[in-house]
């Protein structure tokens, strides 16, 4: 009797007769043969339909079957030499057709980014979003096992906010009924601060938004976010969890997306040589070395000349937060990411606190990935009351948006720390994608909000 299965099952049916439901990707033939491409969102395979195999029907079928046609083709599974997806051919016995179809914009040809994106609902059938996508979803699931299996507590923060977590300058907002102005969420993390509180360790993951009028390859408007936020926790302990958070995640992705990491790279390993780097160490940098280091950089970059320097390049200035140029810089001297610490306070959020010993510096931390810059951006958190009241009298916010915050250092207030990783620069890295909007599946920025 035959089975109805998913490509991605194949090789656990090698000599039985199994039917295969999906779209046809491609197709060649040579005479009384034709080699029919299926996929059907497991995976690609070579469906070889011989005239003397089947009847008129099925040979007439796989004639007319257009691009993007679905189809079901019934055969016995075997392993071939020849180059076929995954090792793996079914002989068809019967080809049946779904639905036909005509004019499928998307062709095995060169298309521009702008027609691709006005067509990602259908681009996602193409061999590469389809490999990001399955990347991106390992990614999901191992973060929520990541902080699943350390017991961390799903804490879930509202996307409508009366308050932002660092101004309201790039901020959607909306009127909310007769309380005045809302805003789209740019991070979960006070509202962690206080699931901290209650739980002990959480972690929020979800959607955030931000107005910035970027069109750089790194940004988007809207983006998912995971915020891990724990009690009695330090800086240090801080840069302990991100480090085991990033080679856990990675290495999950190693585990069980070496076909599709294939896919990205052509087959040259490059993705899987470079994901192994960031299981090595990461190094850590005070802001002052870190900012030594930078100035000899570009002492000798800027010597050699600067026309390969963009035109919108700013050389760093001590007490500056690191832009781009300087955070690839800082990266490309070393293999695995880097962890700079102790920011200038001055350039950082209200809530991240100063340490007692260098009070001009913030408790604060990035991780920097090689060739890419910032992922990961966290904080030992201001704990002191008036401490906390002073620094939202210094950056010019509402106290009155801030009460139920205030609230977490008046009753029980303890150090707790955490950090915020954003989804689709982790994809963007980890699939070395072009552009961000690449790395989730219908991507909001300046000049799109369609599909």
């Amino acid at each position: 009797m035959k089975q109805e299965i998913y490509v991605e099952d194949l090789s656990k049916h090698i000599d039985e007769e199994v039917t295969l439901r999906g779209w046809l990707y491609n197709k060649r033939s040579s005479g009384k043969i034709q080699f029919l491409i299926l996929r059907d969102g497991t995976g690609l395979c070579q469906c070889v339909v011989m005239k003397n195999a089947v009847d008129e029907e099925s040979f007439a079928v796989g004639d007319r079957l257009t691009q993007e046609s679905a189809v079901a083709v019934t055969g016995k599974v075997q392993k071939t030499q020849k180059d076929a997806p995954g090792g793996i051919e079914l002989f068809a016995s019967k080809v049946e057709a779904i639905a036909l179809t005509a004019d499928y914009p998307i062709t095995p040809k060169e298309h521009g980014i702008e027609y691709l994106m006005a067509n990602r609902h259908l681009w996602h059938r193409s061999t590469r979003p389809w490999a990001t996508m399955r990347i991106r979803h390992t990614l999901v699931k191992a973060i929520r096992d990541f902080f699943d299996d350390r017991g961390f507590i799903l804490f879930d923060a509202p996307i409508l906010t009366p308050n932002a977590a660092e101004g309201t300058s790039t901020l959607f907002e909306t009127k909310y009924f007769d309380e005045g102005m809302a805003y789209l969420s740019q991070s979960g993390q006070l509202y962690a601060e206080a699931g901290a509180m209650a739980l002990g360790k959480v972690y929020v993951f979800g959607p955030t938004f931000r107005a910035e009028r970027s069109k750089t390859k790194r940004h988007l408007t809207e983006f998912w976010m995971v915020e891990p936020e724990v009690a009695f926790m330090d800086l240090e302990g801080d840069m302990q969890l991100a480090e085991e958070f990033v080679h856990f995640v990675v290495t999950r992705v190693l585990e069980q997306r070496k076909p599709e990491l294939a896919i990205l790279d052509e087959g040259t390993g490059k993705l899987e040589t470079r994901l192994r780097n960031v299981l090595k160490p990461f190094k850590r940098l005070h802001y002052d070395e870190a900012a030594k280091i930078l100035d000899k950089y570009w002492d000798e970059k800027l010597a050699q000349g600067t026309e390969d320097l963009p035109p919108t390049f700013k050389r760093f200035t001590y007490g500056d937060d690191f832009g781009a140029y300087d955070e690839v810089a800082l990266t490309s001297i070393y293999e695995e990411p880097v962890i700079v610490h102790h920011y200038p306070a001055e350039v950082k959020a209200f809530y991240m606190k100063r340490d007692p010993n260098e009070p001009d510096k913030a408790l604060a931390m990035d991780v920097l990935f090689p060739g890419f810059g910032e992922i990961i951006g966290g904080s030992q958190r201001e704990d002191d009351y008036d401490t906390l009241v002073q620094r939202i009298k210094e950056h010019n916010l509402p106290m009155e948006a801030f009460e139920w915050y205030l609230d977490l250092r008046k009753y029980g207030s303890v150090p707790h720390a955490g950090f915020g990783l954003g989804l689709e620069r982790l994809v963007l890295w980890v699939c070395e994608l072009d552009h961000i909007r690449e790395a989730i599946p219908f991507p909001r920025t300046l000049n799109r909000i369609w599909p």
